[in-house]
């Protein structure tokens, strides 16, 4: 007899678990990414509902599946707002990026060019003019790296890459002995 009460709500049970499954699996992907943390919660509450599924407890899976439902339908929209963040914390990093580095280049450049010509007297102790060129030729071949990067939109490769150049550079000006001016104010 209480197999027989809960036979009408199998049907709607399983068709609820299948919605909630084809859901999270389509904003997985994203999820994952952005908000791993609640996608974590959303799979472990559409577990318990399987598990309540395989119990046979029809009635709790139905009484259950609507908030987890909409948990994850809120799944994509969520990582869709966190990965807009992170695209405009990367845009912010890569302008000041982009306003510093090439004319950095160019200091770090006309710095050796004048010391290799002897425009700015003898060699200071410590610099080592044949790394400082082999230094500078790698900064910016790697700028031109992050440069090909913001253009294909890979922000995350750009911005890192563009990090890597920076620092890359302000070694160089030290051992070069090179003040190079403060970055341009944020706007």
């Amino acid at each position: 007899m209480a197999l027989a009460s809960c036979a009408p709500q199998k049907k709607p049970a399983q068709k609820l678990l299948t919605e909630i499954d084809s859901t999270i699996t389509a904003a997985s992907g994203e999820a994952s990414k952005y908000v791993p943390d609640r996608l974590m919660e959303v799979q472990t509450e559409f577990g318990g509902l399987e598990a309540s599924f395989d119990k046979r407890d029809y009635a709790a899976v139905v009484a259950g599946a609507p908030a987890v439902l909409d948990a994850a339908q809120k799944l994509a929209t969520a990582a869709a707002v966190k990965k807009d963040e992170i695209l405009k914390a990367r845009s912010v990093e890569w302008a000041a990026l982009a306003g510093s580095v090439p004319a950095d280049v160019i200091a770090i450049q006309s710095r050796i060019e004048a010391l290799g010509k002897g425009v700015s007297g003898k060699l200071k102790a410590g610099i080592d003019l044949e790394a400082a060129k082999a230094g500078a030729a790698d900064a910016a071949s790697l700028w031109s790296k992050a440069q090909a990067a913001f253009a294909a939109g890979n922000m995350d490769e750009a911005v890192a890459t563009g990090k890597t150049v920076k620092a890359k550079i302000d070694a160089l000006a030290a051992s070069l002995k090179l003040e190079l001016p403060p970055p341009p104010a944020a706007a």
